[in-house]
């Protein structure tokens, strides 16, 4: 049986992977909203375009241009994501110090708590173009040591985390995460009442590596606002991981880190 043109069209449309240009490993079946970020779910797989980013640091202001990829002019105008133009991400090289901050026109002031080499990264999503996370190591003036003289020997810290005003546990299947293979990470919050969403999102987490070179921004699997959060997570290879949850409960922003080991399967 033959069918009519239209009638092709529609089940073409009714076949669409539906995806979110933030979470790429979202697919729904038809349009919507993303239910990590709140993205509109587009019908088509973008390609990613890098835009080209200079970081330009002037204690204590950091400078960020960004380039349009194929008329090299200044790029100016971001999607609004998680209620930002822009995030930015800050850590030192020791893990000890993580920033979550929001250029404004692309300058924002660094108060970094001592001197010494960091990583930052930033996210933003160009007007018409694709969504960026681009990485930048920068050293503060005057400091000369390398990140080589300075390896970094984290623990494992698995135990109940405390915020402002908020306990946070955590439990993970399998309890001994594989590189490249699927990380379920529940967080159990106490008190569970008054979560809120901050800025967007029911969670955010910045997982970094101990050596550096790892570095993504991420948001819940599964969250509602009651006292469970579920993350799914690839951890790429074999390290020790730093991963900092942010939460918000009545009002106040609790930041909590966990130190997380992952080794290959024996």
């Amino acid at each position: 049986m033959a069918f009519p043109t239209v009638a092709l069209l529609a089940l073409a449309f009714v076949a669409q992977d539906f995806t979110c240009p933030m979470d790429p490993d979202v697919h729904l079946k038809g349009p919507g909203k993303c239910p990590r970020c709140g993205m509109t779910l587009e019908a088509r797989i973008i390609e990613p375009v890098e835009y080209p980013t200079t970081f330009t640091f002037h204690a204590p202001q950091l400078t960020i241009d960004v380039k349009d990829p194929k008329t090299r002019k200044p790029v100016t105008d971001f999607e609004m994501v998680h209620e930002r133009p822009m995030h930015m991400f800050v850590v030192s090289s020791d893990l000890s110090y993580f920033g979550h901050i929001h250029p404004e026109n692309g300058k924002i002031d660094l108060n970094l708590p001592k001197p010494g080499n960091y990583k930052i990264a930033v996210d933003f999503y160009p007007k018409g173009g694709t969504p960026q996370f681009i990485e930048h190591y920068l050293t503060t003036p005057g400091y000369t040591k390398p990140l080589s003289e300075n390896p970094v020997h984290l623990l494992p810290d698995l135990g109940p985390q405390t915020g402002e005003n908020l306990k946070v546990s955590l439990t993970m299947d399998p309890a001994e995460p594989i590189p490249g293979k699927k990380t379920l990470l529940f967080f159990k919050l106490e008190p569970g009442d008054g979560i809120e969403q901050y800025l967007g999102a029911w969670a955010h987490a910045l997982v970094v590596s101990d050596d550096l070179i790892d570095m993504e921004h991420t948001h819940p699997t599964y969250a509602s606002g009651g006292p469970e959060v579920q993350f799914d997570y690839y951890f790429p290879r074999a390290a020790t991981y730093r991963m900092w949850i942010q939460f918000q409960r009545a009002g106040k922003v609790n930041t909590v880190a966990f130190t997380i080991p992952v080794k290959e399967l024996k």
